[in-house]
């Protein structure tokens, strides 16, 4: 299978080297050529576990590694996880509610998934051809520490991994910092993820640098980020009762757009859904999208959610080249527009399975309380986003995105009950290793070029 991007200006590439590239060169973003039609994969699929289940679907997309390799992957990426039966319990609240529990990975968030799996796709890569690879990215909290988990201590590879200082949990700080790798540099920016993620980009604009340093992207503009999500929805799905299959609503907490777009990008391949809820904190560049048809950016403000303080969602692009007929022509101006004015006004999201929500902070707390008062459940104030307005009558499967524990401030303060969790508790005793330094992708150039492998 080969890939393409957004933007139309880059020759179509095999799935290693999407991964390996991550971002395109013309500034686009990878998506298969042809998305498959699953639909008649999906009986044989209800069976399987999870990690035979994530094989089948990958190898449909990565046909350029042998299968028994793939296979070897998908099993090496899935065997960290501390669940072994169900490494994503689809929890039942009631008749109608069912959480998506994501947060069973090694540093407890949803990102583990796909993190895990492309940090070993990058270990096969850096064996494979013999050289090193450095590796780039930005977090708003937990790809980060997913992100750097995923690498942890690999030979031939280094991870940069920029984040806003001050505007991340002290344990997600502490994920990224304290991990004692010396192939692990931890860089936190004065500014917004905003500016990290603007940073980012600049960087890999300089074709030239990237290429010298061997760079790739982490982020979840890399297409094996989206395609190692889509599992779980799949997973999840196929765990429903067969009768709620087509009418459910996946409510999805997201800020960068990259979690959601995995599980419409399925649906567009065949897996049948009455949709997917988009909700939002009080960064709400999605909701008002979703409910306006303009798309402006703002400023960020910082929240109890701080993973979707977010204002640029660069996902969103990869649904723009669909709603636009896969036309990259068309992507193109659209894309400037809103690098140049930060807002766009469209006209075709009537094509769109989404609805959206969004969450003030002092809503947010109501609703852990609330959830707690009613099921005895505490979720973490990124989740809690999503259980702003479920509709009763319908049956909903809400991802539950990240370990209540990496936020015991604010459980804390909504239910009077203070979660942990061992992992988090032994990075209290670690030195924190960081750089700061700031958002100008000058200096993030020179300290890439003094560290990397």
């Amino acid at each position: 299978m080969k890939f393409v991007s957004t933007r139309g200006q880059t020759e179509p590439v095999g799935f290693s080297e999407a991964v390996a590239i991550g971002l395109a060169p013309d500034g686009g973003l990878f998506l298969p050529e042809k998305l498959p039609n699953l639909a008649a994969h999906l009986p044989q699929w209800e069976p399987l576990g999870y990690a035979d289940l994530a094989f089948e679907f990958l190898r449909l997309f990565a046909t350029d590694i042998e299968p028994a390799t793939l296979r070897g992957i998908v099993q090496k990426t899935y065997g960290t996880f501390g669940l072994a039966d169900t490494l994503a319990p689809l929890r039942k609240l009631d008749d109608k509610l069912h959480v998506l529990e994501l947060f069973h990975g090694p540093t407890l968030a949803f990102k583990d998934f796909a993190l895990q799996l492309l940090g070993n796709l990058y270990g096969h890569q850096c064996a494979q051809r013999g050289q090193g690879i450095n590796v780039l990215g930005a977090t708003s909290g937990d790809t980060g520490a997913a992100a750097i988990h995923g690498l942890l201590g690999k030979p031939r590879t280094a991870i940069f991994i920029l984040y806003p200082e001050g505007r991340i949990s002290a344990l997600q700080e502490r994920q990224m910092t304290c991990t004692g790798a010396a192939n692990v540099h931890a860089i936190a920016l004065d500014g917004s993820f905003d500016d990290a993620q603007r940073v980012l980009k600049e960087i890999f604009g300089d074709s030239e640098y990237a290429a010298k340093h061997r760079l790739s992207a982490v982020n979840s503009v890399n297409i094996a980020r989206v395609l190692g999500q889509c599992v779980y929805y799949l997973s999840a799905w196929l765990r429903l009762p067969a009768a709620d299959r087509g009418s459910v609503e996946f409510v999805v907490p997201t800020g960068n757009f990259g979690n959601v777009f995995a599980g419409w990008l399925l649906h567009r391949m065949g897996m049948p859904a009455r949709g997917f809820k988009v909700a939002t904190n009080r960064n709400d560049i999605l909701h008002r999208l979703f409910n306006t048809a303009e798309y402006r950016s703002e400023a960020v403000q910082p929240s109890l959610a701080p993973s979707m303080d977010i204002q640029v969602a660069s996902n969103f692009e990869r649904f723009l080249y669909y709603a636009l007929d896969e036309n990259p022509t068309r992507v193109r101006p659209v894309m400037a527009q809103i690098k140049a004015t930060g807002a766009y006004r469209f006209d075709v999201l009537n094509k769109a399975t989404f609805s959206a929500s969004r969450a003030t902070d002092e809503e947010i707390s109501g609703v852990i309380r609330r959830v707690y008062g009613q099921h005895r459940y505490i979720v973490d104030p990124h989740t809690a986003c999503a259980f702003k307005e479920l509709n009763p009558a319908r049956t909903s499967v809400v991802l539950a995105t990240a370990h209540p524990a990496k936020f015991p401030d604010a459980i804390r303060a909504a239910t009077g009950q203070t979660p942990a969790h061992p992992a988090l508790e032994a990075l209290k005793a670690r030195a924190i290793v960081k750089h700061r330094l700031p958002a100008d992708a000058a200096a993030i150039k020179a300290f890439i070029a003094q560290h990397a492998v």
